[in-house]
Parts: structure tokens; C-alpha cells; sequence
């Protein structure tokens, strides 16, 4: 796992998918709020100027020079719940993002987000 510190210095860094395919550019990291250990970033995607974030999970994430390699692959990624450049994630549609990585959604006891952006 990539520790908070050291994924923080790759914010606009490229995001690539395991077979090295460019997904697009490391905008921010969102940890767990029960562990506040990394577990998701947004992702920079589409054209200059209809930008989008899509959520990928950093489970199995590995840092390069000038990159962090996620697990998933780019056609998954592309395809995750997005929200606008300036947006942040509503409450109501956290647990789609982790459905559509088929990864389990646990909120707080008191309905408490999963995540948190840092």
C-alpha cells in the first residue's frame, strides 16, 4: 500500500492501469474513514475542456517515476461514477463507486461517509 505522504507528491502525476495504459492524471486521494489509509483517488479524464474525476480504488498501487500504476484497468475505470472537476462526491452516491468495483460498502455507525478527501 502507498503510504498517504508519498501519493500526495503525485497529484497531477499520470494514472496508468496495470498494462500500462495511460487513464489520465492523479487529482486527489480520498482515505478511508474508518483506517484514514489511502483508498481511493480521482482521476483526470476526458477532453481539455469537459473534464470529468472518475474513483479508482488504490489497493495494489504502485508508485513510478512520474506515474502511480493502479490494478484496474482502464476500460473499468472509465466507466466508474464520475463527478465534475470542481464537484465533490454526494453521500447518496459513495456506495455506487464501490459497487462498481465490486469492493464492500461499510458506512459508519451513524451513516458516516466511507470516504474522505485529504
Amino acid at each position: 500500500m502507498i503510504q498517504m505522504a508519498d501519493i500526495r507528491e503525485w497529484r497531477t502525476h499520470d494514472v496508468v492501469d496495470a498494462r500500462g495504459h495511460r487513464i489520465g492524471e492523479l487529482e486527489s486521494v480520498y482515505v478511508d474513514t474508518s483506517t484514514d489509509e489511502p483508498a481511493m483517488a480521482t482521476v483526470r479524464i476526458g477532453l481539455p475542456t469537459r473534464h470529468r474525476l472518475v474513483f479508482v480504488p488504490l489497493d495494489g498501487a504502485t508508485a513510478g517515476p512520474g506515474y502511480v500504476k493502479v490494478a484496474h484497468d482502464k476500460a473499468l475505470v472509465k466507466q466508474c461514477p464520475s463527478i465534475g472537476s470542481d464537484d465533490v462526491l454526494p453521500a447518496e452516491a459513495e456506495e455506487a463507486v464501490f459497487r462498481h468495483y465490486d469492493l464492500p460498502y461499510k458506512p459508519g455507525a451513524n451513516g458516516e461517509r466511507q470516504l474522505a478527501r485529504r
